[in-house]
């Protein structure tokens, strides 16, 4: 028997009618969702529209001249008064010659600072020098510049509106009063041009800021720092060793260098005799700020910050001319710290930082009531500039006079203060915070920790003595 293959019948053609279009879909080799990814990126930039740069838009004056002119020649129409219209002419004939042609580029103006240090983007200052700055506007057939400038009352600027004839340049003087870091800005300037008719848009200008480095005050120290613990310095040491500073005599010992021998005490004595000297070594000095409370500053009475932060800046100058070791340091929310250094570069560095010293803000708690003593050595001599007006000012003072640190509190709350809510019970209310006050001093000083006001040069001579004293003998 013989098979046959069959073959397949043809299928049927489908009925005509509407033919439908797949959506598209990814294209071969490309990840699955990129060609929605794609057409929601061209959505989106369809649907962003270039904003429209600015440009010179008519004024008031434009607008009362148009009007004017406008209105007179339709009363003059209406009414055939010739009188009417002939006044209406020059009018717009002067407004349409004014405005025959539009300025072709925008104004430009920059804020240039003068007579300071620019580091950082941030112009420094010291207190009681004169701080410059220009305002420079650039643009073409314009009539005048309008020049309106707002800043920190502690640079002393001119404020109000300045107005000069471009291109020119806008004079801003001022004296810094106070230490810190501040802005310098916003300044606005106006370019008005065609007479008044036309007005660019206000262009705001502002500088990174002026930072007022704090003045430091005459301060001078004759007494040795407790504990000098350096290299090499201008403090004699409490051991004896290689040094220049003469201790007396003592029996020669092995080791001791034949050139050493003090020949008068060794022919009266008959036996070798060498001098003895005491070797000089540069401290480790930490200032450590109180910036838990701020009070004063009317009047021209300084503040308590004002007056931490400028005997700070006398202290760590003093110290680093004598080739000491300064460390800056915070008692607050923040706990900065500055690593120390020698030089005077590090005395700028020091300056800086303490210009960008701010207090606690009202209603806000310190992280940590101990004092930010961790990392630095034993043999550091602590100076807290503190005005004791919060218990944990004195808890810190107390934790470090237990811990056995040389220690000075040195208080920095201005004599000349004023309270601010004057009542029927404010003397009394004083007179009692005051007493208060005293009986922590009187209680600080019995646990061992001196507390000595600032005045200046050589207001910490006597109390330094004592510490150093008291360190001797705990030796």
């Amino acid at each position: 028997m013989r098979l046959r293959r069959r073959t397949p019948e043809p299928a049927p053609e489908p009925a005509p009618g509407p033919v439908s279009v797949p959506a598209p879909g990814p294209m071969s080799g490309s990840p699955p969702g990129s060609a929605d990814v794609r057409a929601g990126a061209v959505r989106d930039d369809a649907r962003r529209t270039p904003e429209p740069a600015p440009g010179w838009a008519p004024t008031a004056a434009l607008r009362r001249a148009a009007v004017f002119g406008c209105g007179l020649c339709l009363l003059a129409v209406g009414l055939g008064r010739p009188d009417l219209l002939a006044m209406a002419v020059p009018f717009a004939l002067g407004t349409v010659w004014t405005l025959r042609a539009r300025p072709a580029h925008p104004p430009r103006a920059s804020l240039r600072l003068a007579g300071t240090d620019v580091t950082g983007g941030v112009a420094d200052a010291v207190e009681g020098d004169a701080v410059e700055a220009a305002v420079v506007v650039e643009a073409e057939e314009a009539t005048l510049c309008v020049v309106g400038a707002a800043a920190s009352p502690a640079l002393g600027l001119t404020a109000g509106h300045h107005v000069a004839a471009p291109p020119a340049a806008v004079e801003l003087t001022g004296t810094a009063h106070r230490w810190g870091v501040h802005p310098l800005g916003p300044v606005r300037v106006r370019v008005i041009a065609r007479d008044g008719l036309l007005a660019f848009p206000a262009l705001t200008l502002s500088a990174p800021g002026v930072r007022v480095l704090p003045l430091a005050g005459p301060f001078t120290s004759r007494a040795s720092v407790p504990r000098p613990g350096g290299m090499s310095g201008v403090h004699r040491s409490h051991r004896f060793g290689e040094g220049g500073e003469l201790a007396g005599v003592r029996p020669y010992g092995p080791g001791d260098r034949p050139r050493r021998i003090d020949w008068r005490t060794t022919l009266r004595t008959g036996e070798p005799y060498v001098g003895a000297t005491r070797p000089e070594r540069d401290a480790e000095i930490v200032l450590l700020l109180d910036v838990l409370h701020e009070a004063g500053g009317e009047d021209g009475v300084p503040s308590v910050l004002d007056t931490a932060v400028r005997a700070a800046a006398a202290i760590a100058e003093h110290h680093v001319r004598q080739g000491d070791r300064v460390w800056l340091m915070e008692f607050g929310p923040r706990m900065r710290r500055l690593r120390p250094g020698t030089g005077r570069r590090h005395h700028l560095a020091q300056l800086a930082w303490l210009a960008e010293t701010r207090p606690m803000p009202e209603g806000r708690e310190a992280s940590d009531d101990r004092p930010p003593v961790a990392g630095l050595p034993p043999n550091a001599l602590v100076v807290m500039l503190t005005p004791l007006l919060d218990s944990r000012s004195a808890a810190a003072l107390a934790a470090l006079a237990r811990a056995r640190r040389p220690l000075v509190a040195v208080d920095t709350l201005p004599p000349g203060l004023r309270r601010r809510v004057t009542g029927e019970w404010s003397d009394v209310a004083e007179r009692l915070w005051r007493l208060e006050r005293e009986n922590t001093v009187g209680r600080l000083r019995e646990a061992g920790v001196p507390v000595e006001a600032w005045r200046g040069a050589g207001s910490l001579d006597a109390v330094l003595r004592d510490v150093a004293r008291i360190a001797a003998a705990r030796r």
